[in-house]
C-alpha cells in the first residue's frame, strides 16, 4: 500500500488548524515547499520532512504511525439507506450513525391510508420535506394542508403536528430534521 505523504500532511496541518502559509513560517521553509509536497509534486527528504513536521511540532514517527480517520461515505445506494420504521409508514435514513451530525434526511413513504397517529408529534427540532408523488395532508398547529408533487413544508418541529395520506396512492416524502429527532 502506498503511503500518501501529501494527503497526510495536508490533513495534519488542517487538523491543527493551520495554512500553508502559517505553517511554512512556523517551519522555516517557502511556503511552495509546503504547497508542492501536499500535491505530492515534491518528495521531501527525511530532514526537510522533519523540518516541515516541527512546525506542528510532530515527530516523524507520529506522522507514519498515526492512523489515517476512516474515509466518511458520501454516495449511498437505495439499498444502503437505514431503514429506522417499516410498515404503512417507511422511514429509509441516508447513514446509519448520526451521533455527530447536525442533519437527518429521510426518503418517507406512506402507504395509502398510513397516518402518524391522532396524537400529534413534537420534537426539538426543525423539518421541511418535498412530496414527490401523492398527496399528503400535513397538520402543523392549527393550520392544516393537503400537499401534492412538487409542494413543500417547513416548521418548527416543538409545534403539534401530523402526517396523513390522502387518496388511494402511495405518497413519497423526501424530508430533512435538523438536529436529528430519531
Amino acid at each position: 500500500m502506498d503511503f500518501d505523504v501529501g494527503a497526510r500532511l495536508r490533513a495534519i496541518r488542517e487538523m491543527h488548524g493551520l495554512s500553508q502559509r502559517e505553517l511554512a513560517k512556523r517551519a522555516g521553509v517557502s511556503n511552495a515547499s509546503v504547497s508542492l509536497i501536499e500535491q505530492n509534486r515534491s518528495s521531501p527528504s527525511v530532514g526537510s520532512l522533519k523540518k516541515v513536521l516541527d512546525g506542528i511540532p510532530m515527530s516523524l514517527a507520529d506522522f507514519f504511525s498515526m492512523e489515517q480517520a476512516p474515509r466518511e461515505q458520501v454516495f449511498f445506494r437505495a439499498e444502503e439507506l437505514a431503514v429506522i420504521s417499516d410498515g404503512p409508514i417507511r422511514y429509509a435514513q441516508v447513514g446509519r450513525d448520526l451521533g455527530s451530525r447536525a442533519l437527518q434526511i429521510i426518503h418517507e413513504r406512506y402507504e395509502p391510508g398510513a397516518d402518524t397517529g391522532q396524537s400529534m408529534l413534537r420534537h426539538a427540532s426543525e423539518e421541511g420535506g418535498v412530496v414527490l408523488r401523492g398527496k399528503l395532508e400535513v397538520t402543523v398547529g392549527d393550520q392544516r394542508r393537503v400537499l401534492g408533487p412538487g409542494d413543500a413544508y417547513y416548521f418548527n418541529s416543538r409545534l403539534p403536528h401530523r402526517f396523513r395520506t390522502v387518496g388511494d396512492e402511495v405518497c413519497e416524502v423526501v424530508s430533512a430534521c435538523t438536529p436529528p429527532s430519531f
